[in-house]
């Protein structure tokens, strides 16, 4: 039975696009901001290559988010073409009032998933994918839903490369 229900749980977890964990998590809301027009910013979007020293990041994304839905989930994919490994330290956005690193992982026989309050290392000559069911973004104290279509502005925060503003384009809650 525990079996099954672990299932389920990972099934309606991963349709959720990411709704679980920040449900219990008691942080205090933060006023909206208006983003304007988002077309008129030079920040490139989820589909762009965005070149930082020796990173690329690439596949920008975030899912929309389903109503009632109190947590958003996004990714993207970092190569390091350098010689020396880098280190996402931190992820924000005007969007949402907190964006932590998550991964989801076996434990027990049991999907679970766990902030990374260090962040991630990006090896040397390796590439890195921050996606659904795995590593992936986790925006808290959401403004306002994601949408299918929106733009979400995020800031990476490598500890070599430095910093990098990019676009992630709002996909379906499937990720399509």
């Amino acid at each position: 039975m525990k079996i099954a229900r672990t299932f389920g749980f990972t099934a309606l977890f991963c349709v959720c696009g990411f709704a679980g964990s920040a449900l219990a998590q008691d942080h205090h809301n933060m006023q909206g901001m208006d983003m304007g027009n988002m077309g008129s910013m030079n920040i490139p979007m989820g589909g762009d290559v965005v070149k930082l020293g020796d990173l690329e990041i690439s596949g920008g994304f975030a899912k929309a988010m389903l109503p009632g839905q109190p947590v958003g989930g996004g990714g993207f994919t970092v190569k390091n073409n350098g010689s020396a490994d880098d280190h996402l330290v931190s992820v924000t956005s005007p969007m949402s009032g907190e964006v932590q690193i998550h991964e989801m992982a076996m434990q027990d026989n049991v999907m679970k998933m766990r902030q990374l309050k260090d962040g991630i290392v990006v090896p040397a000559g390796q590439t890195v994918e921050l996606a659904s069911g795995n590593l992936h973004l986790m925006f808290l104290q959401v403004k306002s839903p994601f949408k299918q279509g929106d733009k979400v502005p995020v800031t990476l925060t490598f500890e070599k490369a430095g910093k990098v503003d990019l676009v992630l384009n709002v996909l379906s809650a499937q990720g399509k």
